[in-house]
């Protein structure tokens, strides 16, 4: 099993500089960092999570730059977004930074993309909600051929370019790993068919993933595909939960560290190490 980490890094939780470099210390394989542009102050779409939204959700930096600035203090972690709402981002210019963090960590990107749930979100960045999965899916297809061809082109409904140029092309061949994140079983046939692994989240009371990773593999052998790696986005850091996930066939569990300063979280990172070093992939 690999293990990760995820926090909403804001200018008052631990410095992600800092975090990197305790989590590789402490044998975790990856960090995964949210995105929220901004919220809405009309509050209108309710936290999937119930009551009052986080005020960490308002304050995030940017995935990107944050990552970019871990990567140059780490040397082995796995980076990723998770997620990235591409819903609210220009597939070129995306496409165009992806590649450029790719070169700049050696290759450590995972992309984990996502379609979002707040719909005025969204909205501010002309993407209509009712759109959301067929917006993502073509920007994700726009962003393969930019990467995949000297010469991209993309013609979708909603995604339209003529043949462009753009370098560089992601370090990873023929991009990083996609990543969709989903808990829902309208998920799969999205996986088989546009992402290249899983990420749904254990945070939505869904305790045996089994008999959806059973039909995702299902889904992908029906179209010639291998099944996909999933990444359980967070995933309870207890014995017993990475014994059912390892089962089931998961690939890496991601532990959710609150936004804190690091007082917090180096006790929660020491408190985890013995699962790390008992049950993780030390090849």
């Amino acid at each position: 099993m690999n293990f990760g980490a995820m926090i909403f890094a804001t200018e008052s939780s631990i410095d992600p500089v800092e975090l990197g470099k305790r989590l590789e210390d402490a044998g975790f394989e990856s960090l995964f960092l949210p995105e929220h542009t901004h919220i809405p102050t009309s509050r209108e779409s309710p936290f999937p999570g119930g009551g009052e939204l986080p005020r960490e959700y308002s304050c995030t930096y940017d995935p990107f730059l944050t990552l970019t600035a871990v990567s140059a203090a780490t040397e082995r972690l796995v980076l990723g977004t998770g997620v990235c709402l591409l819903n609210q981002r220009d597939p070129i210019v995306t496409a165009k930074q992806v590649a450029t963090l790719d070169h700049l960590c050696g290759g450590r990107f995972v992309f984990g993309v996502g379609a979002g749930w707040n719909a005025e979100e969204m909205r501010n960045h002309g993407t209509d909600p009712r759109l959301k999965w067929k917006t993502l899916r073509e920007r994700v297809e726009a962003m393969k051929a930019i990467w995949s061809n000297d010469e991209a082109s993309y013609h979708g409904e909603l995604v339209d370019f003529d043949p462009i140029w753009q370098w560089p092309k992601p370090l990873q061949r023929p991009h990083p790993p996609i990543l969709l994140g989903s808990s829902t079983e309208a998920a799969l046939p999205r996986v088989a068919r546009y992402a290249d692994g899983w990420m749904p989240s254990g945070l939505g009371g869904i305790s045996d993933f089994s008999p959806y990773i059973t039909r995702m593999n299902q889904l992908c052998e029906e179209v010639g595909r291998p099944p996909p790696p999933v990444s359980i986005y967070g995933a309870a850091a207890d014995a017993d939960s990475v014994e059912r996930n390892a089962a089931a066939g998961v690939e890496r569990m991601i532990f959710r560290l609150p936004s804190a300063p690091a007082e917090e979280i180096v006790p929660l990172l020491e408190r985890w190490r013995p699962l790390i070093q008992a049950f993780g992939d030390h090849s």
